[in-house]
């Protein structure tokens, strides 16, 4: 049942109508139930502890154009909450304020919190939302640790022509299908999304703060003509962990999708996102899905020509720290990248790929590369790049500077904007750039002809390196600084460098939910063996108070570092223990630990192997009569967590004979790990990680030789569960066995209870 909210526009003295004064205070409605419909300026209190959208289609709708809704003054009465407190973020649901249909109207001061998404605008042209607060709100729960990462939690944005976005992840403020739209002020914090603007045009955002998210600070798609200025979009981020991996999973502060063209991006703070910048033509640009059925392939080629995020100027921001890369921009054309910072992104500063005609000047562009992929490092790397301009930029400490190449893609050249648009890497121009100890300058591959000249080399290990497929060609004279263009700036605040002491990569610190905002008491689980699980406790301003622990299982205080502690959990008998232990840390926050510990003798066995002639997935028993030779190497551990990463066996903290670990180097080494564990009647679950190929085999009363987790394959970190049942209190042997290649390696061992 919808509440109608409306005011008459007059008043009657005797038989005289007359007109209210202009000066007469808006008045206040209070808003105490879903569905409230209004239909005039107003001021709005909140009447009730939580109002939860029932039936999906908002709290407050607006219903009338040209309108001002303003939310209370008074703190206890504008809070509008969707959830009890408590509620996980990912069953959150709902809208706070909707406009559907309905122009001019203002928004100003509301809090909305709790809901999917805090305001939601629909061809609402001319539509300002001012100094809202939309913090706490929906978010995908994170599976990806400080460990290891989970594939599940990559975002895939490609798709958005049906509201995927908002539908899918939510947003603090959602705007579709509107002009002339301002949004200023808001704030967006402990949720996946900040802003998302669908098909809005000729509009201005600025002064917003959208930080600390676990997805976009800002999404554009189909999106034109905006100018977007002095907001801050920082840590915007998933799947990091500080050199551990780097995957960013397509988060990022500002996401730019599907042809949106003509926008100023100038004097924002994108700093720690997954990518600062994340701009992408789209799958319809690039043909994968046509306009408009029935299309032939000549047309489709014809409709891709120059097809992207064309002619966007970004300018004066700082896309510094992200896992990925300041700056991606690929298949676009005419953009213009000038007087940025982008310092110390783990792969590029610059990500190009097919991009053209793209000005790339007075950048500084510092320490970029350190968690390369491949040859995909450094300041500006540009796979099939064509006319693009790079000159006048400050290049320092990177892995590489600037990095130009064509390969073949293939699959991607039978593409109809491959067709109509590329022509390989040439064209380019490199010149009146710096470089200071970079490691490498200039890198060619199959690039020509490309313009190369008056670059500055100081200290760098090599200038340039060009195969003989790629044809530098000298600048041939002077070019002209590019002129800085005129753009509008709205905003008062200054976010650039406004977060200085959050600098460094470092920074980013996971939680299950998101990124820590180095502000609120955090706990979360950074290290889990069998016998030990670590808590780090960040941002603690009050006493911490630690519940009772269940038997079988100790909790210790240690303090590594000042203003940091760690909960060591350990387990104080042998077998398996569960624990759920309260933590409260001051007045307001609580949370709980908990997990499944192990406490085992393993009694362990690395060996080499050769690829040629013993493949354990050639020939399992050769490969296990490795095992017996007097060169494994035997020994016995308390915990399976073996984080190899890029070594072997001799670089896992904690094991013992490290010397005569040694000779089994990183490559081509085969583990065996054997333990007994009493475990009670009930169904259990074994999980484990893996990189390369893993076996769980286990005997016991009524098992005999059952294999729990079967991947004996060669893949990257991988994890793998399975199940069984004991019938009664009984002791259980378990075999793991593990194989590696070459590269990452990873082996890791837990069971627990799947009742």
């Amino acid at each position: 049942m919808n509440t109608s909210y409306c005011f008459a526009g007059t008043f009657a003295v005797g038989s005289l109508f007359c007109s209210p004064l202009a000066t007469a205070a808006p008045p206040t409605i209070v808003v105490d139930r879903d569905n409230v419909e209004i239909t005039q300026s107003c001021i709005i209190e909140i009447g009730a502890a939580v109002i939860a959208d029932a039936d999906g289609n908002g709290v407050i709708h607006i219903k009338a154009n040209g309108i001002t809704v303003e939310f209370s003054s008074d703190r206890a009465r504008r809070e509008m909450y969707g959830a009890p407190e408590g509620t996980p973020w990912d069953e959150l649901t709902g809208v706070g304020i909707v406009i559907d249909g309905h122009r001019d109207v203002t928004i100003r001061g509301a809090h909305c919190h709790r809901y999917k998404v805090g305001i939601l605008a629909r061809n609402a042209d001319g539509l300002t939302i001012e100094d809202c607060d939309v913090a706490g709100g929906f978010a995908q729960r994170l599976r990806s640790t400080a460990a290891a990462e989970d594939g599940g939690d990559w975002l895939f944005p490609h798709h958005n022509d049906n509201r995927e976005w908002v539908t899918q992840f939510g947003a603090g403020v959602c705007v579709e299908r509107s002009r002339r739209v301002t949004v200023s002020g808001t704030l967006a914090r402990q949720r996946q999304n900040g802003i998302i603007l669908d098909r809005v045009n000729e509009s201005r955002l600025f002064d917003n703060d959208c930080s600390f998210l676990s997805g976009w600070g800002l999404a554009m798609w189909r999106s034109s003509g905006n100018v977007i200025t002095r907001n801050a979009f920082d840590f915007c981020v998933r799947g990091y962990s500080h050199m551990v991996y780097n995957r960013g999973q397509d988060s990022a502060g500002i996401l730019m999708f599907e042809q949106c063209s003509d926008n100023i991006i100038a004097e924002n703070s994108a700093t720690h996102g997954g990518d600062g910048f994340f701009g992408f033509a789209g799958r319809e640009a690039l043909g994968e899905v046509r306009p408009r059925d029935g299309m032939s392939e000549d047309e489709m080629i014809e409709f891709t020509r120059r097809r992207g995020n064309n002619n966007n100027l970004l300018i004066a921001n700082d896309f510094s720290y992200a896992p990925a890369h300041g700056i991606e921009m690929t298949f676009s054309f005419g953009n213009r990248f000038l007087d940025n910072r982008l310092v110390e992104n783990a792969i590029c500063g610059v990500w190009g790929g097919y991009s053209q005609d793209t000005v790339i000047e007075g950048n500084t562009i510092v320490g970029n590369g350190e968690m390369a992929y491949g040859l995909e490092r450094g300041g500006i790397n540009i796979e099939h790049g064509r006319g693009n301009r790079i000159t006048r930029n400050a290049f320092e400490r990177n892995k590489c500077g600037v990095h130009l190449w064509w390969d073949n893609d293939e699959h991607l050249f039978k593409a109809p904007w491959a067709k109509a648009n590329h022509v390989g890497s040439r064209d380019n121009v490199v010149v009146f750039n710096t470089f200071t100890e970079d490691l490498l300058g200039l890198h060619l591959r199959a690039a020509k002809p490309n313009i190369i000249g008056e670059n500055t080399f100081s200290n760098v290990q090599r200038e340039m390196d060009a195969d003989e497929a790629s044809l530098p060609i000298a600048a041939p004279m002077m070019m002209m600084p590019v002129e800085r263009p005129r753009y509008p700036v709205y905003g008062e605040t200054r976010p650039v460098g406004a977060r200085a002491h959050l600098r460094g990569r470092d920074k980013i610190i996971m939680h299950e939910w998101g990124p820590w905002d180095h502000e609120s008491p955090l706990v979360r689980l950074s290290r889990a063996t069998g016998s030990l699980h670590q808590y780090d406790v960040l941002g603690a301003s009050g006493p911490m108070r630690i519940g009772a622990a269940p038997p079988g299982v100790e909790v210790e205080v240690d303090d590594p570092a000042p203003g940091r502690h760690a909960l060591l959990v350990r387990a104080t008998r042998n077998g398996v223990s569960a624990y759920s232990i309260p933590i409260t840390i001051g007045d307001n926050y609580r949370t709980m630990i908990e997990g499944t510990i192990i406490h085992a003798t393993w009694n362990v066995t690395f060996f080499k192997w050769e690829r040629e002639k013993t493949d354990p997935r050639a020939d399992l028993d050769a490969w296990r009569t490795l095992a017996k030779e007097p060169k494994a190497v035997k020994l016995t551990t308390d915990s399976l967590s073996f984080p190899f990463a890029m070594g072997g066996p001799k670089d896992v903290p904690g094991l013992p004979q490290r010397e005569a670990l040694v000779p089994l180097g990183g490559d081509l080494f085969g583990t065996i790990a054997h333990t007994r564990l009493p475990l009670t009647a009930g169904r259990w679950r074994i999980t484990t990680r893996s990189d390369d190929g893993v076996r769980v085999t286990i005997n016991g009363p009524g098992l005999s030789g059952q294999r729990i987790i079967d991947n004996w394959t060669w893949h990257g970190p991988t994890v793998d569960r399975g199940e069984f049942t004991l019938a009664a209190d009984s002791e259980v042997d378990i075999l793991v066995e593990h194989f590696e290649i070459d590269g990452y390696a990873v082996l890791e061992f837990s069971i627990e209870r799947a009742e």
